[in-house]
């Protein structure tokens, strides 16, 4: 279909006008600097903007290559979209991510759409309140353009399946491979070019390992930096919220638009001594020169892992090198093996985060106000049968469990030596490949997934946040993580950057082009 007929059914759905200034701007790989100059230009306006996005939706999401990463578009996208340039020609001012389209996945509140956690129990659910990473970026002018798809309820870090959108989200770069999860929707929809950016959750990978295998940046900050305010809950000792970007810079400056104390999430008292820096002044392209990284080898070493990752891996390190930096060819724990061991017990805790977030909603909440009643309900894909029904077996709540106390000493003395290697070794940053693996084909669950984000980050609270390494099997994207001490966002986003300038790895997938 002709590119102005796309523009102009986009336009007609809210019945305006088409504006010619999309003629004039690429959207594919656009960034917020570019958008920005663009329209201060006078090259592009919100509205134009926006319409080759939802054009692109039309034409990729459910058509063509059938991409199937938006539950819901917003149908008031375009009348946001005037009301910004109106806004714009009255002022002549922006606002930090004034007019950027981003989307949200479908585990964070939206008040103008609705909110299912990937699950039927809760379709229909419209929030009366924003998450308050969503607020946060509308105070700043961005746009909701649409919810993507999640693995449901954010249970599988390998695939991006649901019961409230048929189907497998699909990889942009090969149709026939997952994505990974559980923000693999948002992944997908950003790699495709569906809106400038996206926000994601990661209670164990979500962000970072869809970002991998979509060729994105994803960043998972330290626990306390961002709220989860406002999103269903997988594990509130583990859940974070943050960006996933086409490039560091973006990814960078939606960190800065949503880190900061929130009364609403307790973990974010820390914050109050820990102010999110300006993290444009890491973005330096030089940032690597004199930098000491050492390669978490135990991250990433399995038996399994694939050897055209090691070899994307080993470049990388090469590039790192050449940039400037220092890189250690190993960094051990070797009090790591005894602190795992020390674990003992279980910890669920799924079932009571899930329910008092239900039922401190209130009347404003979903029907279903408790997990009991979402199994009664049927109303979920039967794959996550077995999940519920096992974490509503759990009688205790997490701190009266032993188990959970356990986790939590073995946690804080995986912190401790984190921080004390890191000190002995004299290193800013440690690195490693974000999936040891290739992304599977969608339904393989024996091929060895490779997933190493699940530890390090989660269990420390320490953040991490992946960048495009490059590609295994000629298209397959791969990441590379960094990896740091808390609250150390600003020095990870000036190695990532560096790096990325280096190196440009990131490319279009294929099965998406510009729509002509």
């Amino acid at each position: 279909m002709p590119r102005i007929l796309n523009l102009f059914i986009a336009s007609v759905v809210v019945g305006m006008p088409l504006t010619t200034h999309a003629q004039r701007f690429a959207v594919e790989e656009a960034t917020i600097a570019g958008i920005h100059a663009a329209m201060t230009a006078r090259r592009l306006t919100c509205r134009a903007l926006v319409s080759q996005y939802l054009a692109r939706i039309d034409a990729y999401d459910k058509k063509g290559p059938a991409i199937n990463a938006i539950v819901v578009v917003n149908p008031r996208a375009l009348t946001v979209a005037d009301s910004l340039d109106r806004v714009f020609n009255d002022t002549r001012r922006m606002r930090a991510l004034h007019c950027i389209p981003i989307l949200v996945k479908d585990n964070m509140q939206t008040t103008d759409l609705p909110t299912t956690a990937g699950s039927l129990a809760f379709e229909g659910w419209m929030a009366k309140k924003d998450a308050f990473q969503v607020r946060r970026i509308r105070e700043a002018g961005a746009i909701v353009i649409a919810k993507s798809n999640m693995a449901e309820f954010a249970f599988s870090p390998y695939e991006t399946v649901s019961s409230i959108l048929p189907g497998y989200t699909r990889n942009p770069y090969a149709l026939d491979r997952v994505t990974a999860g559980s923000s693999g929707g948002t992944a997908a929809a950003v790699a495709a070019n569906f809106g400038t950016l996206g926000l994601g959750t990661d209670t164990g990978n979500s962000i970072r390992g869809p970002s991998s295998h979509q060729a994105l940046v994803g960043i998972r900050s330290t626990m306390g930096l961002t709220s989860r305010a406002g999103v269903v809950p997988l594990y509130m000792s583990q859940d974070i919220a943050g960006p996933m970007a086409r490039t560091v810079a973006d990814a960078a400056a939606v960190l800065q638009v949503v880190a900061g104390e929130d009364p609403d999430d307790a973990v974010t008292a820390a914050a109050r001594d820990h102010p999110a820096p300006d993290y444009a002044a890491a973005l330096d392209r030089n940032g690597l020169k004199g930098a000491r990284i050492a390669i978490l080898r135990q991250a990433y070493e399995t038996p399994t892992t694939d050897s055209e990752v090691v070899a994307v891996f080993t470049r990388a390190v090469a590039d790192l090198r050449r940039a400037g930096a220092t890189v250690l060819d190993s960094f051990p724990l070797p009090t790591l093996d005894s602190l795992r061991r020390s674990q003992r017990g279980g910890c669920s805790q799924f079932k009571f985060d899930l329910n008092r977030f239900l039922q401190a909603l209130g009347p404003d909440g979903p029907p279903l106000t408790s997990l009991d009643s979402i199994l009664r309900s049927n109303r979920f894909h039967p794959n996550t049968r077995r999940r519920l029904e096992q974490e509503q077996m759990a009688t205790t709540p997490p701190e009266e469990n032993p188990g959970c106390r356990s986790r939590d000493e073995f946690r804080a003395g995986l912190r401790a030596a984190v921080v004390a290697a890191m000190d002995a070794a004299q290193v800013e940053g440690l690195i490693y490949p974000t999936w040891s693996n290739p992304p599977r084909l969608i339904g393989d669950l024996n091929t060895p997934h490779g997933d190493n984000s699940q530890f390090f980050s989660p269990s420390t609270g320490f953040p991490a946040m992946t960048v495009p390494m490059g590609y295994t099997r000629g298209t397959l994207p791969a990441g590379m993580t960094f990896f740091g001490r808390p609250w150390s966002e600003a020095t990870l986003i000036k190695f990532a950057f560096a790096y990325e300038q280096a190196t440009k790895h990131r490319h279009s997938p294929a099965t998406t082009p510009a729509l002509k």
